[in-house]
């Protein structure tokens, strides 16, 4: 199943919901208006959206996850990669490390990421 695209101001909203589920709608709406200055029904119409796209559920008022943050990076990156990169991932990591002053620390991540993910 492909995940669903989050847009900008849903993406906002998801950390919110990921950090703190499963919630209650009341709760949820009042963190909205906390964190992202949004009224009561900009909240509600969020949560209907998404639970249309299947990305959450919400069941008697109790709001969760149905795709996780890593998935929604990842479908990110992919579409980015495809749009950007004509699908070279190559292509992806060589712009990548032309832009960012990367530490040695990064480095040595990406190389064991790398690696772990070789030996699959």
């Amino acid at each position: 199943m492909e995940t669903p695209k989050v847009f900008e101001s849903e993406y906002r909203f998801c950390l919110l919901l990921w950090e703190h589920e499963p919630i209650k709608s009341t709760e949820l709406v009042k963190l909205c208006q906390e964190e992202l200055g949004w009224k009561k029904a900009t909240t509600y119409t969020v949560i209907k959206r998404l639970q249309e796209r299947g990305i959450l559920k919400n069941e008697n008022t109790i709001v969760s996850s149905l795709v996780s943050k890593s998935e929604v990076q990842a479908a990110e990156i992919d579409e980015l990669v495809e749009r950007t990169f004509e699908g070279s991932v190559p292509a992806f990591v060589a712009a990548f490390t032309r832009r960012k002053d990367l530490s040695k620390d990064e480095l040595a991540q990406i190389r064991e990421m790398l690696d772990s993910y070789a030996e699959d």
